[in-house]
């Protein structure tokens, strides 16, 4: 996947920013400091951080082959010694030599085929398929198939519905009327649904040879409805943090909720976020600017 740029107030918020972008847990991903805020006048913030961002690899890198030519592909006997033509006993022809018919003067020796080259190719026809990977729709549709055979399975009626958001981004729906059936699948603050997320994104992995892009799960728009209720519970908290002016932490949340709360308040000159502690008990720390 192609590195995500964000920004924050801090380091720690345009972090919180990228890995909410990319869907994907802190240790799953790579991430770059390209400007830190500075400093101004009376400790105040001048500027914002900006970072950069993008999933780890999943897979190994492919092993290169050894050149051919080299010490190393010379034929070696049962004592791990270099054979010598030279030296020891001629061996006795056999059957099949004796029926041979002597080659012709000047005429070539029949090439055998090099072991070291065949490798080669089938390195670099595996380096070839890695690097390609599968589409962007038939990631989609894999996960729609899995998703489609955990709702059989927990008997559960319900719609998966596949929306390419951008190039690197697509999206599944999970619908069904009446929605309360699927509350299981979204569990208390979305913890459900966050690791159905990690598990369909890990079973498209498995299927693809390369790169997976951003794969998005959603349960009866769920995020939607979690990001305007996190939008309301910031400004409130904004609210007495300026009344206050004692600065107030938040219980801890994923990165998508933190980078809810950041956005809720990005807006807001009278006070400033930030995201403190590790992962999984990050949280948010709201201040009085």
């Amino acid at each position: 996947m192609d590195w995500v740029e964000t920004t924050g107030k801090s380091i720690d918020e345009a972090t919180d920013r990228a890995l909410a972008h990319l869907g994907v847990h802190r240790d799953d991903a790579e991430v770059e400091v390209l400007e830190e805020p500075k400093a101004g006048l009376f400790g105040r913030i001048r500027g914002e951080a900006r970072v950069r961002a993008r999933v780890r690899p999943a897979g190994p890198r492919p092993k290169r082959s050894r050149r051919s030519g080299g010490r190393e592909d010379r034929p070696r006997n049962s004592e791990g010694r270099e054979g010598n033509r030279n030296k020891g006993p001629k061996a006795k022809p056999t059957e099949g030599d004796r029926q041979r018919p002597p080659r012709e003067k000047g005429e070539a020796r029949p090439k055998q085929p090099n072991n070291n080259t065949q490798r080669a190719e089938k390195v670099s026809s595996k380096e070839n398929s890695m690097a390609e990977g599968i589409s962007l729709a038939e990631q989609g549709e894999i996960a729609k198939s899995f998703l489609e055979g955990l709702l059989a399975s927990m008997s559960i009626v319900a719609e998966v519905t596949v929306k390419e958001i951008d190039e690197e981004t697509v999206e599944l729906s999970v619908n069904a009327n009446p929605p309360t059936e699927l509350g299981v699948l979204v569990g208390p603050r979305g913890t459900t649904l966050q690791a159905l997320q990690e598990v369909t994104r890990t079973v498209v992995q498995s299927k693809s040879p390369g790169r997976t892009d951003r794969i998005l799960v959603d349960v009866a728009q769920y995020r939607e409805r979690r990001v305007a209720a996190l939008g309301r519970f910031a400004a409130q908290v904004a609210q007495e943090v300026v009344e206050s002016g004692e600065e107030r932490a938040l219980e801890p949340m994923s990165a998508a909720d933190r980078k809810a709360i950041h956005d809720s308040l990005t807006e807001n000159k009278s006070v400033v976020t930030r995201s403190e502690g590790e992962e999984p008990r990050r949280f948010v720390v709201v201040s009085p600017a």
